[in-house]
């Protein structure tokens, strides 16, 4: 079997955004097949990784980007435990990965979750332009490179010359390998939760909310899209928002309660929420990378209407009907959308399941 390193370089046990999902849903799963250890920082609840062990060698502090002590540390235990290689999340650390593959012959993958530098640029960040030229030398420098999404691996190929032989896909995944039986009776058991009645239909978002691209998003739906829902009486619904970190100054959004705004703040099952939705709605217009709400809410059997930039990085060509997308800005079509696909069921396609199944994504990365 094979001895996998992985350096993660930020908390995600438990995970709260889709980030730190991507990092534990890809790190159980690889698990069961590799013998796998992983170093990261001390603040992870290690009990929540059941089949690898995690080294908790990292700072938390920012200093741990630039911490010169993790060459000899991470050096010394590539050569102890015999590696046959190591993956590093994101880019960050491409500077030590070089250096550590100098000493000790071992690969160096790079696992990416979207573009960096266009995530940060689209965030207002002004030194977005020394990423860029930090992340590009670090793909040049990676033997492999793990890419979340089509595009991403396309950009890298075209824009930086990234050699195409060294780019895999590894798209986020689910845990489910074909479309839900008990959608009926999730939907009955949130509906009484929530006071919600029959004839209703459940409209739903989800994310971290303090995250800019998902706040501006929720801002948009209870201003723009909201407003122009209850413009059609004969239109009923309640909208689930559901997440963690919403702004203290947004009042739990007790404002609009009124206004068929359900909000539940974190919710520990969110598959439950998921499996009783009608419409997941992502007008999210920023941030970069794949939206892993959409991933997941199109593998409960969710339709999912969206904005172009919220559904990039979709492979959409195995969404059947169960995406939909509208131009960025657009809210008056997105609102029309939003009812007329309220009104239809749309099953997930079983090739969405061959491509988004994680232990699939898993043995053809494997092979």
């Amino acid at each position: 079997m094979k001895k996998i390193l992985v350096i993660a370089p930020y908390s995600y046990l438990p995970y709260f955004s889709g980030g730190q999902k991507f990092i534990a849903k890809f790190l159980d799963h690889l698990s069961k097949k590799v013998e796998l250890t992983v170093i990261s920082v001390a603040e992870n609840e290690t009990s929540l990784a059941k089949t690898y062990n995690i080294i908790p060698l990292l700072k938390k502090k920012f200093s741990r980007y630039y911490d010169l002590s993790l060459a000899i540390k991470i050096t010394a235990l590539v050569k102890k435990e015999k590696f046959d290689t190591i993956i590093w999340e994101h880019p960050y650390y491409a500077w030590l990965a070089n250096h550590i593959r100098k000493k000790t012959g071992v690969k160096f993958i790079l696992h990416t979750h979207n573009i960096e530098y266009q995530r940060f640029r689209s965030l207002g960040r002004w030194w977005w332009p020394i990423l860029k030229w930090y992340e590009r030398w670090s793909y040049k420098k990676a033997d492999s490179i793990y890419f979340i999404t089509p595009e991403d691996k396309n950009f890298a190929i075209n824009n930086w010359g990234i050699e195409e032989s060294k780019c895999v896909d590894v798209p986020f995944g689910i845990d489910i390998k074909s479309y839900p039986k008990n959608r009926e009776e999730n939907r009955r058991l949130i509906g009484k939760k929530h006071g919600i009645e029959a004839d209703e239909k459940i409209l739903s978002f989800n994310g971290l909310l303090d995250y800019k691209p998902n706040l501006d998003a929720l801002k948009v739906i209870l201003d723009k899209i909201n407003p122009l829902l209850l413009n059609h009486s004969s239109f009923r619904y309640k909208i689930i928002i559901s997440g963690k970190r919403l702004p203290e100054k947004m009042n739990l959004l007790k404002e609009y309660a009124e206004r068929n705004i359900v909000f539940t703040g974190f919710a520990e099952d969110i598959t439950s929420y998921l499996k009783a939705t009608d419409i997941f709605l992502n007008p999210v217009q920023s941030g970069g990378g794949v939206k892993t709400k959409i991933v997941e809410a199109i593998g409960f059997g969710v339709t999912v209407v969206s904005t172009d930039s919220g559904a990039s990085g979709i492979e959409k060509n195995v969404c059947g009907k169960n995406l939909v997308t509208v131009q960025d800005n657009d809210w008056e079509k997105f609102a029309a959308f939003t009812i007329t696909n309220s009104n239809s069921l749309s099953i997930t396609p079983e090739s969405y399941y061959n491509y988004y199944y994680w232990e699939t994504i898993i043995e053809r990365l494997i092979q």
